[in-house]
């Protein structure tokens, strides 16, 4: 025999009877398992919650229990959480990754993230005007693209604020 057919054979002998089998949606909870962590702090810690909604670079993404699995980048934004209770969070996220896994875990990584209630719209704007200044003035190369890097997250900031 050769190894193509043993190979077969085994693979057959492994397999559990198509009767016993269970389907994705059989075995997924009906929350979504959160974890939301930044290098110095964890926000969320393997809480289940109902809803997450990501500002993905791909889109706009509401992602519930038995979510596809899939890996996402972040652009700076806000990210709401609907818990259990009712209640929402909101986080203003710098960006990171979110990563949805089989059985309704979502892990979101970003490097800095602050809940919404803690900025000021009028800050915002000053610190825009400040940016803007510097992105179109006659500094270096690294100083304009710089000011237009903050831009982009004061920009996103503002938006989410009003």
């Amino acid at each position: 025999m050769n190894s193509l057919k043993v190979a077969r054979v085994a693979l057959r002998a492994v397999r559990p009877a198509p009767a016993l089998r269970r389907g994705y949606a059989d075995v997924a909870p009906d929350k979504l398992r959160l974890t939301l962590a930044l290098p110095h702090q964890a926000m969320y810690k393997s809480q289940d919650v109902v809803q997450v909604n990501i500002p993905a670079e791909s889109g706009e993404m509401g992602i519930l229990a038995q979510h596809v699995p899939s890996i996402e980048q972040l652009k700076p934004g806000l990210v709401e959480i609907i818990e259990e209770a009712g209640g929402n969070k909101q986080f203003f996220l710098s960006g990171g990754f979110a990563t949805v896994q089989p059985g309704s875990v979502l892990s979101i990584n970003a490097v800095e993230g602050y809940p919404l209630e803690d900025f000021s719209a009028e800050n915002v704007r000053n610190q825009i005007s400040e940016a803007q200044k510097i992105a179109s003035g006659s500094g270096s190369e690294q100083d304009k693209a710089e000011a237009n890097i903050e831009l982009e997250v004061l920009e996103s900031l503002q938006a989410a604020l009003k």
